[in-house]
């Protein structure tokens, strides 16, 4: 995977509280087999009428917000239920970045283990970045991950925090599986120390070895 230690792009200010992923990938779009397609969905009720047209007064539809690849969202972003389709189909949508003050639990970690970049900032610091890329002229932004730190266009920095497995993921390019992976030489060391110790319980063996090494 590619490492998204810098990333930059459009910001679009999202400043809605307690969304949920109910909200972010509504029911109707989870009928298929498989991930694809959710783009679609993301936001579906906020971005379209009951008429299936696109609301012109909402953020990601309007022309100079279009192509975001960063949210700057209210407090709990993520709540309610479990679904993985709400970050599949962000990600699907072109967002690899949301900035808020908080995320619901369980999206967080689906958020992390698909390396979707969260962002956790202090209320003030989140308004102010509503407040600057409210203007297209300044919607421009660069999240820092290796400095941990979020760069506007109008030359100020918001600094925030990372847990090191997280920020490894994303500053290696590393899903869950390339994390387990690159402890290879401590796996493979525990496993010639614990077949040295108990050698009935390996499965190399036959079955007579195992019972012989067991007395």
């Amino acid at each position: 995977m590619a490492s998204h230690d810098l990333l930059s792009g459009i910001a679009a200010p999202l400043p809605l509280e307690n969304l949920d992923t109910d909200q972010i990938m509504p029911k109707q779009f989870l009928l298929g087999i498989d991930k694809a397609g959710l783009a679609r969905g993301v936001l579906y009720d906020l971005r379209m009428t009951p008429q299936g047209e696109p609301r012109e007064d909402f953020v990601l539809n309007r022309p100079e917000y279009r192509g975001a690849r960063i949210l700057i969202a209210g407090a709990n972003f993520g709540c309610g239920s479990s679904r993985e389709h709400a970050v599949w189909g962000l990600m699907q949508a072109g967002i690899d970045a949301v900035i808020a003050p908080s995320f619901g639990e369980i999206f967080y970690f689906n958020a992390q283990n698909n390396r979707l970049l969260l962002v956790t900032l202090p209320p003030a610091d989140v308004a102010r970045l509503n407040d600057i890329v409210s203007d297209p002229r300044h919607s421009l932004l660069t999240i820092d991950v290796q400095q941990q730190g979020v760069l506007t266009a109008t030359g100020e920095r918001f600094s925030f925090e990372m847990p090191a497995r997280q920020k490894r993921m994303f500053v290696e390019g590393l899903d869950m599986i390339g994390m387990t992976l690159a402890e290879r030489a401590s796996i493979d060391a525990f496993e010639a120390r614990h077949q040295a110790r108990h050698p009935w319980m390996s499965i190399d063996l036959p079955a007579q070895q195992r019972a012989a090494a067991s007395k």
